[in-house]
């Protein structure tokens, strides 16, 4: 058989749809876009952060925002010696743990410091906010020693 003889098509494979961030964290983003951080209360009364769709206990739809501070105390952490170029900070800097004010969980987000000797459990942080927000994660650039 020559290449004559067999049948290509060009094609492109492509998804047509948008996914929708639903109602729990769609709210938190919509938030984060007025620079506010917002949890969930969970069936035993602790505010998740960020929200969870579904408690963790019950497994039941979860509705109950619950606005937190954007301050908080390093829980635990990893230094970051060499970022990588996804990452939101080009100079060393802590992935940590946060526990912030108002919340039972910890959350997520990069620590810019400038030594690692400065990192701490228990330190207090506070977030510093990209300049207009849009509604994402990245709303919250990294967190500062305070």
């Amino acid at each position: 058989m020559s290449d004559k003889e067999i049948l290509k098509a060009d094609f492109e494979l492509g998804f047509t749809y948008t996914r929708s961030t639903g109602p729990v964290i769609g709210h938190f983003l919509t938030e984060l876009q007025k620079c506010k951080i917002y949890g969930i209360k969970g069936s035993d009364g602790k505010v998740i952060v960020p929200p969870a769709e579904y408690d963790p206990v019950t497994g039941e739809t979860l509705k109950e925002f619950i606005e937190v501070s954007d301050i908080g105390k390093v829980k635990t952490w990893v230094w970051v010696n060499q970022p990588l170029e996804k990452h939101p900070i080009q100079a060393p800097f802590a992935w940590a743990l946060i526990q912030l004010e108002g919340a039972d969980t910890n959350f997520l987000h990069a620590v810019k410091v400038k030594k690692e000797k400065i990192m701490k459990n228990n330190m207090k942080v506070k977030a510093s906010w990209a300049l207009p927000p849009k509604g994402n994660i990245t709303d919250i650039k990294y967190f500062e020693p305070i």
